[in-house]
């Protein structure tokens, strides 16, 4: 299958398998895993930040620093679309209750200073205490500036608040910007990674921060029914994701734009090529073009995508740019005159 639906379904290289396959093991929950402990410590350094710990997925670790964070009562502020609002089954207020003040995201993925300033509750005992502020890079694709993040930076130290990102893409991010990945992590108090998605592991994410909240993260983890037990072997693919797979990211990007200059040429499609800044493509369908039928279509010819009014599509590991050009053959043909 060539899978456009999402960077999610990356299948494990062979030399992630056989490092998962000779990986050292123990009881993490003991703290006796020798790979996930290199792990955690070898990538804690290599981001910035003091201490690490491994999680399940990114949904996990967004909830783990949203709780450390944060405890009943307080509430942290948030883009609209943010995924550990919207998308995330609402943990923070099902399972911490946090309450979550949901921001408009500005188009090009920020969030007002202003706004956020606004929303930011009096010291009273009618309100709950804000304390955080999380926001997510890429988000929807998009690069948020090395000069917003810094603003946003002065902006929490201003106001006495904790600054958290959703990283599920940000080596995406700073594969765009071209820059090392601790420009953009050195601004936050927490950070998560998620290895499962364009870095190609087939499964877990990183959350980093200071030792104290990390402590608390950890414990929480256990709580939530995330302590792991012989968890190198997935470690060991975790470490290969950050090593090897880093700089295949750009490939990605390339092929994001090429995909979406390939699609604007087919009408029924439209696409701002402007807005392609990493492996992610979004078009806008005609109407006419009964999307649905034609999903099921292109999963017959041996092709997965996402059917929508606004279609998302999705570059990654296991695609090449010879399978977008059959990918655009088929649609050519499928949407051809009958």
């Amino acid at each position: 299958m060539i899978d456009f639906r999402s960077d999610t379904v990356t299948q494990p290289c062979n030399k992630m398998r056989e490092a998962m396959s000779s990986a050292l093991v123990g009881d993490d929950v003991y703290g006796d895993d020798p790979t996930v402990n290199e792990l955690e410590q070898w990538s804690a350094q290599r981001h910035g930040f003091e201490a690490a710990v491994f999680c399940s997925s990114g949904t996990q670790a967004n909830l783990l620093a949203l709780m450390a964070h944060c405890e009943r009562g307080d509430e942290y502020l948030c883009g609209q679309q943010a995924h550990n609002y919207k998308f995330e089954g609402g943990g923070a207020a099902v399972l911490g209750s946090i309450q979550p003040q949901p921001i408009e995201n500005e188009k090009d993925g920020t969030l007002a200073l202003s706004k956020l300033q606004a929303a930011i509750k009096p010291d009273d005992s009618h309100f709950a205490r804000t304390k955080l502020i999380s926001i997510e890079n890429t988000i929807n694709g998009k690069v948020l500036p090395l000069s917003y993040l810094a603003e946003l930076r002065h902006f929490v130290d201003k106001h006495n608040l904790n600054l958290h990102l959703d990283g599920a893409r940000v080596y995406n991010a700073a594969t765009s910007l071209n820059v090392d990945i601790t420009e953009i992590s050195q601004h936050f108090d927490s950070m998560t990674v998620c290895l499962s998605k364009g870095l190609g592991a087939p499964i877990g994410s990183l959350l980093f921060g200071s030792r104290t909240l990390v402590n608390k993260a950890r414990r929480w983890r256990k709580v939530l029914g995330g302590g792991m037990r012989q968890a190198g072997i997935l470690a060991a693919a975790a470490k290969v994701a950050l090593t090897d797979n880093v700089e295949k990211l750009a490939i990605d990007h390339d092929n994001a734009a090429y995909l979406a200059a390939k699609l604007n040429e087919i009408p029924g499609f439209t696409v701002n090529v402007s807005n392609v800044s990493t492996n992610m493509v979004f078009a806008k369908v005609d109407p006419k073009i009964k999307i649905s039928v034609l999903a099921e279509q292109l999963k017959n010819n041996g092709m997965l995508i996402t059917a929508g009014e606004n279609l998302r599509l999705v570059t990654h590991l296991n695609i090449s740019k010879s399978d977008i050009d059959e990918f655009i053959s088929a649609l050519t043909s499928l949407l051809a005159p009958s």
